[in-house]
């Protein structure tokens, strides 16, 4: 009996570090991550939850006129339903949907080609250009735009010198121009971050596939094509799914281009200028986050049948 009592309480001591070591390493990784959460909670969380609350409100004034005390109440449904009426929202809508029809094929066309060509290329050749095609990305969009606007200046700019010299009269910020202005500034801006991707996918390729195309006749093109393109198409559709998203979100861009064309962009000219102007300029705030909430929506249904389309061509 003493010896079986004994035999037992060894194995206990030998099985009771294993939970413990466990449970050491739970807190570690909870210790380690609590940072990011709770800064995730402040920064988008938080904000969601409160653009909800706030969507639902709305502002009323006691006296005649709007002269009096205003009051915050509970208007229910009236901002959304005041939202889905609002006709120069939708066409703002509207506009940058078929902007992003042309632009983001354009876009991420180029940036592939650039990743496959990067990855045919020597290491040393490939890390040179690389670096040069993520420049542009590093460059705040702000600042970026206001170059942009200098280029396109016809007064400054050196492209309406050229195409004087030329003989084409080109105007950037004319209404049938500025979209293209605009889509050349974006491409400019994100080529070099879509082209990492997919050139990280590019390379985490199976080589040994490679060479047996190789062996077997097939030249780079037919090797792009045919084997290289399908491996990254998962890939291919996370970057159409940002493009989709920040294409929708648009804003730094046109509003840098207001202020050399406000007759052309105007304050409803996509859809977060219009969020912008209700709550900064008419002090909408609560239209505004209805506004927002309707926006958030249309870009994730839109971001959910892109992704199940994606998984219906065989990602």
């Amino acid at each position: 009996m003493t010896s079986t009592t004994t035999t037992r309480v060894g194995r206990g001591d030998l099985e009771s570090p294993r939970p413990r070591w466990r449970a050491a390493t739970d807190r570690a990784g909870v210790a380690f991550g609590a940072p990011f959460f709770i800064g995730f909670a402040f920064v988008f969380v938080a904000p969601i939850l409160y653009a909800l609350y706030q969507s639902f409100l709305t502002v009323k004034a006691d006296g005649g006129l709007g002269l009096g005390a205003s009051t915050v109440v509970f208007a229910g449904f009236d901002n959304y339903v005041k939202a889905l009426n609002d006709g120069p929202f939708w066409a703002s809508m509207v506009r940058v949907g078929l902007f992003a029809l042309v632009q983001i094929p354009i876009s991420l066309g180029l940036s592939l080609s650039a990743a496959l060509l990067l990855d045919a290329a020597r290491e040393r050749t490939g890390t040179v250009y690389r670096s040069l095609l993520l420049v542009p990305y590093m460059v705040p969009a702000i600042v970026a735009s206001l170059i942009w606007v200098y280029l396109y200046s016809p007064r400054v700019g050196p492209f309406t010198a050229v195409g004087d010299a030329l003989g084409l009269s080109v105007s950037f910020f004319d209404s049938r121009m500025l979209w293209v202005s605009i889509g050349n500034l974006v491409i400019w801006m994100v080529l070099g971050f879509n082209m990492l991707i997919m050139y990280g996918a590019l390379r985490g390729v199976d080589r040994s596939i490679l060479e047996a195309a190789k062996v077997d006749g097939a030249g780079g093109i037919r090797t792009a094509l045919a084997i290289k393109v399908p491996i990254i198409r998962g890939t291919l559709v996370l970057t159409g799914l940002l493009s989709i998203i920040g294409m929708l979100q648009i804003f730094n861009e046109p509003l840098i281009f207001r202020g050399a064309s406000p007759e052309t962009v105007t304050k409803d000219f996509t859809p977060i200028m219009s969020i912008y102007f209700q709550a900064f300029t008419n002090n909408n705030y609560s239209y505004a986050a209805a506004l927002s909430v309707v926006l958030a929506l249309v870009i994730g249904l839109l971001s959910a049948i892109f992704y199940r389309l994606g998984n219906r061509s065989g990602v």
